[in-house]
């Protein structure tokens, strides 16, 4: 696994096509260099005369490679938005999982509606003068959510279990 992430970054890191131009346009003058070096020692102008010129061909390379620019290939930037989808879904999976995105909603003031309205009939249920009670908030959290309602439910039955044992 290790390998295969390694050979992908190289794969990745040697993408770049003005690099490969860079360096096989140093080789060809390197290889030219030696044809000058070999004709100056055979004697040979003819291959002198071409080796300087196809020199010349690839310094004229270097000259114009400045000009150019590298593309990122579509199946690359295709990749990059899928990773950067991937790691913004990780991220929220995180924070609502551990907890923390309650306590950024709850900073930020955005609140669900169902819990304002709980919260809302607590402190009428607290207030002496209203006339909700106890039974009032236990039937609207009941109503607003089914899983405390099954909850309830449960704890209801193991209570009258309790009495009659």
């Amino acid at each position: 696994m290790t390998r295969a992430a390694a050979a992908l970054a190289l794969l990745l890191a040697g993408c770049s096509p003005t690099a490969r131009i860079a360096a096989s346009a140093n080789d060809i003058r390197s290889e030219a260099l030696l044809l000058v070096e070999h004709g100056t020692q055979t004697g040979d102008q003819v291959t002198i005369d071409h080796a300087r010129k196809i020199e010349a061909l690839a310094a004229t390379i270097h000259e114009e490679l400045p000009g150019t620019a590298d593309r990122t290939p579509a199946w690359l930037s295709v990749l990059l938005w899928c990773a950067g989808a991937v790691v913004a879904v990780c991220v929220v999976v995180f924070l609502w999982q551990t907890g923390l995105g309650s306590a950024i909603r709850v900073s930020l003031g955005w609140i669900p509606r169902r819990k304002q309205s709980n919260a809302a009939l607590a402190v009428d249920m607290l207030d002496p003068e209203r006339p909700e009670g106890d039974r009032e908030f236990i039937a609207a959290l009941r109503a607003q959510d089914p899983e405390f309602d099954a909850a309830f439910r449960r704890a209801q039955v193991r209570r009258k279990e309790k009495e009659a044992a």
